[in-house]
């Protein structure tokens, strides 16, 4: 179909290894949500912590760390998460496409199956999906193998 002398191209058939490999920004795009996912679930409490833990000078317990940490930690996610949305959308405009993974999620589905699926997965989604489940694996691999050293008992 064109339009004024532009050709306007159906983006429902392109794959994502097809959009990457048409533009290697949606590549670097990715890798940003990636990263910015992962500093969600790991380097922003990590870092409040450590940073409530270098403000403290003596040993005996106050609110304000655990107050600095108990706010920081959710405003500081917050941010990110809207920047990752941001990047999304970046990744949404330059792709020319809404939604990018055709992923059937279990609870999208419909207990009868008869029904196709509505909505479509997108790659900002996917990211946190895949993210998360790393993070909880790592959690788990930590707690129970190394955490044991540290665990008074």
């Amino acid at each position: 179909m064109a339009k004024a002398g532009v050709e306007v191209r159906d983006n429902e058939g392109r794959s994502i290894g097809r959009t990457i490999a048409e533009k290697p920004a949606a590549l670097f795009l990715i890798f940003l949500m990636a990263a910015g996912s992962v500093s969600l679930w790991l380097v922003i409490p990590v870092a409040w912590i450590y940073l409530a833990s270098h403000i403290v000078k003596t040993t005996q317990p106050t609110l304000g760390p655990y107050v600095l940490i108990l706010f920081g930690v959710p405003i500081s996610m917050f941010i990110v998460g809207k920047l990752l949305y941001r990047l999304n959308g970046v990744y949404e405009r330059l792709t020319g496409q809404a939604s990018e993974v055709r992923v059937q999620l279990p609870w999208h589905r419909s207990m009868r199956g008869e029904r196709a699926p509505q909505r479509r997965t997108t790659v900002l989604e996917l990211v946190m999906m895949i993210s998360v489940s790393l993070a909880l694996v790592v959690f788990g691999i930590w707690f129970f193998f190394f955490a044991h050293a540290s665990l008074p008992g």
